[in-house]
């Protein structure tokens, strides 16, 4: 079946006023191809300015969401909430999540189960360490952070799996088109082996890790590489080039 590319740009905690405006000035300049969706994360501070200023074609995510509807959870944000803005989607489980506030497999599964229930679709995130590349285990992990989730949920219609290898995230470092490709074909094979052949074949897998203009082309052109969440250069004019690489 054929599935539609999928373009994500993670802004990260980055951005003012005044940059997030250049930002949406910027995106709805480009041409989002009809086969192709793009989803933006901006900072929670900018969510509601950025979502009322892009053009309908390019939908708003949040970087993260809480697995409780409200109560006493200082500095959190709700799936329930983000719904209520008018959202469609919620970045969980990044690494930067996962190394600097702890969350675990278990709770990225239990997030992902919550987000979903709530009406959000999840942009589930996953990927190896350098140390865990370079012992060979890369399959271990990404299984073993997929299982996780799926414990937690049966539908898998909402879900888009952005496999993001630690050791390329924001170091110029990009696995190989063959790496990737390997992990990405990896990935849906567990999905029909441990979810079902439909999962597989529709759930959109991309691929994350200082994706940039250059190496786009190369990357979605394989099989098993349905999009890109991208961090740095969705901040960037190249971006418009990644949203067209399949093209």
């Amino acid at each position: 079946m054929v599935r539609n590319f999928f373009i994500g740009g993670n802004w990260k905690m980055n951005g003012s006023v005044a940059e997030a405006k250049q930002l949406v000035e910027m995106l709805n300049g480009f041409e989002i191809p009809a086969n192709t969706e793009v989803v933006v994360a901006p900072t929670a501070l900018h969510i509601d300015r950025v979502h009322a200023g892009l053009k309908k074609e390019i939908k708003v995510a949040a970087q993260n969401a809480y697995l409780k509807a409200s109560g006493a959870y200082t500095g959190e944000i709700s799936p329930q909430m983000l719904k209520d803005l008018g959202l469609e989607w919620v970045i969980l489980g990044h690494s930067e999540r996962r190394q600097y506030f702890r969350e675990s497999d278990e709770l990225v599964g239990q997030k992902t189960a919550f987000a979903l229930e709530a009406g959000l679709s999840v942009i589930a995130c996953i990927g190896e360490k350098l140390e865990e590349r370079e012992a060979n285990i890369t399959n271990d992990v990404v299984a073993r952070q997929m299982k996780a989730i799926a414990a937690e949920i049966k539908d898998w219609s909402k879900v888009v799996v952005a496999y993001e290898p630690v050791w390329a995230i924001g170091t110029g470092k990009v696995a190989s088109p063959e790496q990737a490709q390997d992990v990405h074909e990896f990935l849906r094979q567990w999905l029909a082996e441990n979810v079902s052949q439909k999962a597989a074949d529709e759930t959109r897998i991309l691929y994350g890790g200082s994706v940039n203009g250059g190496n786009c082309k190369t990357l979605g052109g394989k099989p098993d590489i349905d999009g890109f969440l991208v961090g740095g250069a969705s901040l960037k004019p190249e971006f418009g080039e990644i949203i067209l690489s399949r093209q």
